[in-house]
């Protein structure tokens, strides 16, 4: 197929346009470009190479970047809490309108497939001792997990014979990517402590998140392209494996036991209330050929590897690139995106 990715740039696009042109499919990219500035590492092996990208803001694409593509895989949002929290009114033009947007465009320029990268946080706070499963009711926290549902809402109500969306909602991505995010737990602990040689914990750790490697994103979205139709129409798939639901004390842990001697200190009960575990069953029993081949610790070993081959340090692991809030402020601080997130130059 001739696929159309947005956010090709990023930590989960930078890998899932070559993966899925080792499938066979071309990839046209669209980017807006605000975190071109990060790149920690490079391995051809994981990105043996770009495809064609547009760089254009996604509130800005035209029905022409839409013609001849097969299918809309759409990577490009504000991503995570922090940063939607930061300006909620612009996250919701970006993630929910300009993302319905989008489905919209695909739709009548004659796209057959729109998959649609949600998010595990959209169940929030779990109520209950049981695993979330795709038909809990939702209860986001945040505008970005808000944004999640309503688009998952209004692409649903475009679905027709000839156009089938498809909502995976990731559980917590972590794992090496040339376009590193410091600002998800995994691969925020294991920076820590490459860098310190100690975690300490401002919360007791006793919250539930389930996490799902970078690359099983991957495999779940080449799963979802490449599946009969029936079995994608406008479903709902939370993505990641059952035994990767994790308090985040056991996720710290899993981190110091990958580096020997690191200290590991835990605090109080914290502030935040995002505590959830969520059912995988569903993807594995119907969306065949995926399979989660990565679990947190061959994760955190796999990121203790990186980072010792390039010698990471503590001025790298707070550098404003891999922190998607902290480049959002320096580009709004120095003039070069203005206060509706647009580049100006």
């Amino acid at each position: 197929m001739k696929l159309l990715v947005t956010g090709v740039e990023g930590y989960i696009g930078c890998l899932l346009a070559p993966f899925l042109q080792a499938r066979g499919h071309e990839i046209v990219g669209l980017d807006t470009g605000y975190y071109r500035d990060g790149w920690l590492f490079s391995d051809s092996r994981l990105v043996p190479g770009f495809p064609r990208t547009i760089n254009r803001d996604i509130r800005n694409i035209q029905a022409e970047d839409l013609q001849g593509i097969d299918a809309v895989v759409h990577l490009a949002e504000l991503s995570n809490d922090p940063l939607g929290e930061n300006v909620p009114e612009l996250t919701f033009q970006i993630n929910h309108q300009a993302s319905v947007r989008l489905a919209e465009l695909a739709k009548a320029a004659g796209a057959k497939r729109f998959v649609y990268t949600s998010s595990c946080s959209v169940y929030g706070v779990s109520t209950g001792d049981e695993p979330m499963t795709e038909l809990s009711p939702t209860n986001p926290q945040t505008a970005y997990a808000k944004c999640k549902t309503l688009v998952e809402r209004d692409v649903m109500a475009l679905a027709s014979s000839d156009f089938s969306p498809t909502f995976l909602r990731n559980a917590t991505a972590y794992g090496a990517s040339p376009r590193m995010r410091f600002d998800i737990v995994l691969n925020n602990l294991c920076g820590i402590a490459a860098t310190t040689g100690k975690i300490v914990m401002t919360s007791d750790g006793t919250p539930w998140r389930p996490l799902v490697h970078v690359l099983d994103i991957c495999q779940a979205v080449a799963s979802a392209l490449e599946a009969p139709q029936d079995a994608i129409h406008n479903e709902i798939f939370n993505v990641g494996h059952d035994e990767d639901n994790y308090q985040v004390r056991e996720i710290a842990q899993i981190v110091a036991n990958t580096y020997p001697g690191c200290e590991l200190t835990f605090g109080q009960a914290g502030g935040d209330n995002r505590s959830y575990r969520v059912s995988f069953a569903k993807i594995h029993e119907k969306l065949h050929g995926f399979q989660c081949a990565w679990d947190a610790r061959k994760g955190a070993q796999q990121l203790h590897d990186v980072y010792e081959r390039i010698g990471i340090d503590a001025a790298t692991f707070s550098a404003r690139p891999f922190t998607r809030l902290k480049q959002l402020k320096y580009l709004s601080a120095t003039g070069q995106i203005d206060d509706q997130f647009f580049w100006k130059y």
